[in-house]
């Protein structure tokens, strides 16, 4: 599938076409050669688990508003992914969070403003107070059992391979 971001040469102007190369058709500059290669989408999101419990975040935003996932977000051009993980919890609960390992990475975008891949951080509570900010309306830790509705097949996967 072409996309279609972009109708005019970022380069030099001119009005673009879509031709195949390397396998998938893309928008070409007639003009100048420059070739359109879509980048990847990355997020990073905090599982962070104390005393059997994790920490999740409500949605004030769509898509999936008012549902529940995992504190996450974009990684900023240049950032480390880590570090990213760290920033977002800080900002949607209130919890410095010091990342200790990779547990997973999901692809697959299931929405168009998503992301392609999320890399999925454990991670340990190293201060703060709870409280929700930023797009988060609400940030609480839930056992297993007692798991609201969830959004997004990146933390239903991740919740799901964690409690087994």
């Amino acid at each position: 599938m072409a996309n279609n971001e972009y109708k005019f040469c970022p380069r030099c102007g001119q009005p673009l076409n879509l031709e195949q190369r390397f396998g998938k058709l893309r928008p070409v500059c007639p003009a100048c050669g420059w070739i359109h290669f879509v980048d990847p989408k990355v997020a990073a999101a905090a599982l962070v688990v104390q005393n059997g419990r994790v920490l999740l975040v409500r949605r004030v935003n769509e898509p999936f508003r008012g549902l529940w996932t995992l504190p996450a977000g974009f990684v900023n051009g240049g950032e480390d992914p880590a570090q990213a993980a760290q920033r977002e919890c800080l900002e949607e609960t209130g919890l410095s969070v010091r990342v200790t390992r990779v547990y997973d990475i999901v692809s697959g975008r299931e929405h168009p403003r998503g992301a392609d891949f999320v890399i999925i951080y454990e991670a340990e509570v190293c201060g703060g107070d709870l409280k929700a900010d930023d797009d988060a309306d609400a940030a609480e830790w839930f056992d297993r059992e007692h798991l609201p509705p969830l959004a997004f097949l990146a933390t239903k996967k991740v919740l799901q391979s964690f409690y087994g």
